[in-house]
């Protein structure tokens, strides 16, 4: 029996919603489950382990896991080139898509790994590229990325660790952001970031829906901040406690 080589049903039975991120996860032809998303003319279908597209560039799982193993053969002497910047730029666009798929789709241990994919590889670019337009066209989304990353640990540490720990997640996901604009010279735009402002409505969203108070970690820095040592040495000693 011969298959219709076009999309006329699918896109019929699943309509594009302009305000929606539509996302399912189906059954492939040999069984396997795959991530679909529909977009205005048509569907994107990504592999839900592995690279997106189901490639293995130069055998390898990813491209940066390819560009990792040429930095080692090569040594100091290794450049991304621009045959080499373009198979990256389709790298960033595919782990985008899959890590909005699994935030849609609230899997967020699996967003959060395809967001530390992204930040390796932005970080290798950075290391290995001369061309600084270039990786400056990718650093200009790494707050989106550990956005995503931050939201993502928060959630998902809701039922592994509860409130306090998504609380702590969402400081350090800021404390990381802050260190980019840090980097860029672009501090004093920090506190108006729209980022910046969604992570801490949603630290003080959870701080009211579970009546949770300052962790610890904030606690000290209050003391800190405020010259109370003695208070400072035995909020340290309960962290250190509570770490063994």
């Amino acid at each position: 029996m011969s298959h219709p080589e076009n999309l006329d049903d699918l896109l019929r039975d699943w309509s594009y919603e302009p305000q929606t991120l539509g996302v399912r996860i189906v059954a492939g032809s040999d069984g396997r489950d795959v991530l679909q998303m529909r977009i205005d003319m048509g569907v994107l279908q990504l592999e839900m382990e592995g690279r997106p597209d189901g490639t293995r560039p130069n055998g390898f799982d990813s491209y940066y896991d390819y560009l990792v193993s040429e930095s080692i053969r090569f040594g100091d002497e290794f450049v991304i080139d621009d045959d080499q910047a373009n198979e990256v730029d389709r790298e960033f666009v595919q782990y985008y898509h899959r890590r909005i798929c699994w935030l849609r789709l609230q899997d967020y241990e699996r967003a959060i790994r395809d967001a530390d994919h992204t930040l390796a590889l932005m970080d290798f670019c950075k290391k290995y590229s001369d061309d600084d337009q270039w990786t400056l066209s990718h650093e200009q989304y790494r707050p989106f990325v550990l956005f995503h990353r931050t939201q993502a640990a928060a959630l998902a540490l809701l039922d592994e660790g509860g409130p306090e720990e998504s609380i702590k997640a969402i400081n350090s996901g800021l404390e990381r952001l802050r260190d980019v604009f840090e980097e860029y010279e672009a501090e004093d735009h920090f506190d108006d970031d729209e980022l910046v402002s969604r992570l801490l409505d949603l630290r003080e969203t959870l701080r009211k829906e579970y009546e949770v108070g300052k962790t610890l970690d904030e606690q000290l820095a209050d003391a800190v901040a405020k010259e109370q040592y003695e208070l400072a040495a035995r909020l340290r000693d309960e962290l250190a406690r509570r770490e063994v």
